[in-house]
């Protein structure tokens, strides 16, 4: 099973981080996303946000063009 990805390497804070709060909040417990994220503001507001708000985050890559991340909603 593939997990679904959101592209939000085109996408600059405070949208990237409204995109990512509307899609994780759809997350049923247990299901995964894996997010990529390339501004500078959203690569430290969205993984903030979302451990403060009952998800789990796993970073996959962390580099100075990408980060990617895992998230899963915690049971």
């Amino acid at each position: 099973m593939e997990i679904p990805k959101l592209d939000l390497t085109d996408t600059r804070c405070p949208l990237a981080l409204l995109t990512a709060k509307r899609t994780c909040r759809l997350l049923k417990a247990g299901q995964p996303l894996e997010i990529h994220i390339c501004d500078a503001g959203s690569r430290k507001d969205i993984p903030r946000y979302l451990l403060n708000h009952g998800f789990q985050v796993h970073i996959q890559s962390d580099n100075p063009q990408l980060l990617v991340i895992t998230v899963t909603r915690r049971l």
